[in-house]
């Protein structure tokens, strides 16, 4: 089974400068993903202030749609399932991680990871009945601090051995602000996953070039994500997709001056086939 997926912090559906309202742009460039599953964090299942401020229809179109974000991008799209975790509720709204997905969703459950009362973080799972089988979801978003992202990912650790065991086929994508790299050996050892752009080795970038030549050099490869944030010159490596029971055939970081207007974050897209 091959088997298209994508993660995007989409910045609430507002873009990074004026944060001005981009979720009708939004759900065009979702499209053009051309993905099965999408992982999006910073979805804003809420917003009474911008619905009021940009609902009024301009051209024919409103500039915030009624419907929840992960509703309106699901809605006479391919993905005609979706599932929302709420993490940040507030007095106009709510906003959290969501799933879309071309395959039905079995079941899912929203785990709270939030490490102080300032910061409100979730893991979403979904299991997805594909023809081949079920396949695990995890869409992540961990906190800005270091030591709350340890303690995050332990939970995702736990969350990932309770709720998929005995080598049950993973994908595990999002935001994980892990600037420093930092987490990968610990998720690649306690899970037995890999990320995407080190499992695929040998991209064009001058990453993938020094990752060959140390493998051909016979020298231990490091885990290198791919950089991401911020959209416009992306320079840190805040986003991963992380697979088990998959082989990464393809995947690439989505860059240009259309993703730098939509998002602080650029969007990662990878194929995989089921091993």
């Amino acid at each position: 089974m091959k088997i298209r997926v994508a993660t995007y912090n989409i910045h609430k559906g507002v873009s990074s400068i004026r944060a001005e309202p981009r979720v009708l742009a939004l759900k065009q460039a979702i499209g053009l993903f051309n993905a099965d599953v999408v992982f999006l964090q910073e979805v804003q299942g809420k917003h009474d202030l911008k619905a009021a401020k940009y609902g009024a229809e301009q051209l024919g179109q409103k500039h915030w749609p009624a419907a929840a974000q992960h509703e309106y991008f699901a809605g006479e799209s391919r993905h005609l399932h979706a599932a929302y975790g709420m993490n940040a509720v507030y007095d106009h709204g709510h906003h959290g991680n969501a799933l879309l997905s071309a395959f039905p969703i079995a079941n899912m459950a929203n785990h709270d990871v939030s490490d102080h009362a300032y910061e409100q973080r979730g893991i979403l799972h979904c299991v997805l009945n594909t023809e081949h089988g079920l396949v695990h979801c995890y869409v992540v978003h961990l906190g800005l601090f270091e030591a709350g992202r340890r303690r995050q990912t332990q939970a995702l650790i736990s969350a990932v051995r309770e709720s998929a065991p005995n080598g049950e086929p993973v994908i595990i994508a999002g935001d994980f602000n892990d600037w420093r790299n930092t987490l990968s050996a610990e998720l690649r050892n306690a899970l037995g996953v890999v990320e995407a752009f080190d499992e695929l080795g040998t991209n064009a970038s001058l990453d993938g070039i020094m990752r060959t030549l140390r493998r051909k050099a016979s020298m231990k490869a490091t885990i290198s994500p791919a950089r991401t944030f911020p959209a416009a010159l992306p320079f840190f490596r805040l986003d991963r997709i992380y697979v088990r029971g998959f082989k990464v055939e393809s995947a690439e970081v989505m860059h240009g001056s259309l993703w730098a207007k939509l998002s602080d974050h650029a969007p990662i897209v990878a194929s995989l086939s089921l091993g």
